[in-house]
């Protein structure tokens, strides 16, 4: 009797990647806006003094204590600037983790699901055809028996050939249609696999749109906020 064959050439999906989110992301933060930079060629900068304070125009102006005091300015603004974008790039890996976590999470459940229900269904198959070729081969053997017993009698033994062709076709249609039933079940699957599929890229692109749009909403915030205190510090 011919045995049935187990499909095991199924694969387990791939777990998705991001390619180059965070270079991406550094270059949208880096062309969006500019840390405030002192013009080349300017006037010394006057401010109101308060009561009690002199002018910056009554005191000697010194060329070298303005570029000294312009250079210690500039380095605290590279200072605050490594410091935000380290924190911004902590900030997008952690974000970045949990979105491939939840993705290949999902991933992983569709697979699973569908390995289950295809599981199901071969085993249901090689159950019916199974118990369909142990009756035809049943019905083959009382055939030889009856051949051997009505050997000498040709018209019984016409008859009973007749009968067993038509159990045998019978045999042959019942495998065709479970055949057909198997198949149809596949396409069905894969069709829900290809549905499932679809929508969980459609999911994952919104998902990786929403980052995006965090992480750079977060930095103009934070740039902004830098700015502030650098022009805050250079006034008061």
């Amino acid at each position: 009797m011919p045995r049935i064959k187990k499909t095991e050439d199924i694969q387990q999906p791939k777990k998705l990647k991001v390619v180059d989110v965070e270079d991406d992301i550094n270059y949208q933060s880096e062309n969006s806006s500019s840390p405030v930079r002192p013009p080349d060629t300017e006037a010394p900068i006057l401010i109101n003094p308060g009561p009690g304070k002199k002018r910056i125009a009554d005191v000697d102006y010194d060329p070298a204590d303005f570029s000294h005091e312009m250079q210690k300015m500039l380095e605290g603004f590279g200072a605050d600037i490594s410091k935000t974008l380290s924190h911004k790039k902590k900030r997008m890996e952690q974000l970045t983790q949990n979105s491939l976590k939840n993705a290949n999470k999902k991933v992983e459940e569709i697979w699973k699901t569908q390995q289950l229900v295809r599981t199901k269904l071969q085993e249901e198959f090689s159950k019916q055809i199974n118990a369909v070729y142990q009756q035809w081969e049943s019905d083959i053997e009382k055939t030889k028996e009856q051949e051997e017993k009505l050997n000498n009698l040709f018209k019984q033994q016409q008859k009973l050939f007749q009968q067993s062709r038509i159990v045998q076709s019978q045999r042959l249609k019942s495998v065709r249609e479970i055949s057909e039933q198997f198949i149809m079940g596949l396409e069905e699957l894969e069709r829900n696999r290809q549905t499932q599929q679809t929508s969980l890229q459609t999911e994952l692109k919104k998902e990786m749109q929403l980052l995006q749009k965090r992480i750079l909403m977060d930095t103009q915030q934070q740039e902004m906020s830098n700015v502030r205190k650098s022009l805050h510090s250079m006034l008061f």
